[in-house]
């Protein structure tokens, strides 16, 4: 993941959220006379916690931890009940899971397949060979960047790594708290906490990331890249973190 064209990575972004927009402005639209939740979600007395037993006849059924059963969406909490702070072992927790889930391995391809067609590091080389180094520098990048974003940092800080679901208003209002989450998270006291554990975790990763990708692509300017690329690739991932539910009861009645 080293450069993504940005044209076309803004390109694909909002061709995604104006598909969200039509997809769940109807749902967004029925919840516009609620109560706006606040950036830290208050505890629901109605609201049971669910169980982790699948009914029968609903295995097939998407998963609250996988975003259309691919992407890793262990952090994110759509239980406005739940709002105590996690203990330290399981801050880290939810970042081996979303490392190390299976659908982890998935994604890691998906981004290795796009720069090795781009050949964004052409000292690796084409063939099987290149394409393994490819997978390995996009596997480490994202494991990396979640054990320092939502593992390390988060402990150190005592900061929140989970993104709380915001779950009313319309699509732009819900869009918006989307994306600033990257810049503002909620800490273990229950305020909010300027992200340090996103911005900061994701520059350490970065400058991590030197280590194992050739020297020629050792500069300032490239990690800084790179830095910029995991802050925009986050912000998405947190609109399709915000809209799943949505997505799943709209599609799958879930």
């Amino acid at each position: 993941m080293r450069q993504v064209l940005p044209l076309s990575f803004i390109t694909v972004i909002c061709h995604v959220l104006l598909s969200l927009n039509f997809l769940v402005g109807p749902v967004a639209a029925i919840c516009q006379d609620k109560s706006t939740l606040p950036d830290a979600p208050q505890p629901s007395q109605n609201q049971s916690v669910p169980s982790s037993r699948e009914p029968d006849g609903q295995q097939h059924q998407p998963s609250k931890n996988h975003i259309f059963w691919i992407i890793p969406n262990y952090r994110s909490d759509e239980n406005s009940a739940e709002t105590k702070p996690l203990t330290p072992g399981a801050k880290m927790k939810v970042a081996m899971d979303d490392s190390f889930d299976p659908s982890a391995f998935l994604v890691a391809g998906v981004f290795a397949g796009v720069a090795m067609a781009q050949r964004q590091d052409s000292s690796f080389g084409p063939g099987a060979q290149g394409f393994g180094k490819y997978y390995a520098g996009a596997f480490a990048d994202q494991a990396i960047g979640n054990i320092m974003t939502e593992g390390l940092f988060p402990v150190a800080l005592h900061q929140d790594p989970r993104y709380f679901v915001k779950g009313e208003g319309g699509f732009w209002k819900r869009t918006g708290y989307a994306l600033s989450r990257e810049v503002i998270t909620r800490g273990d006291d229950g305020r909010n906490h300027f992200n340090t554990s996103e911005l900061a975790g994701n520059g350490v990763a970065a400058g991590i990331s030197s280590a194992y990708y050739p020297a020629a692509d050792r500069s300032l300017g490239n990690t800084a890249d790179k830095w910029g690329q995991q802050i925009g690739l986050d912000a998405f991932f947190n609109v399709a973190k915000e809209f799943w539910p949505d997505v799943r009861r709209r599609l799958f009645g879930q």
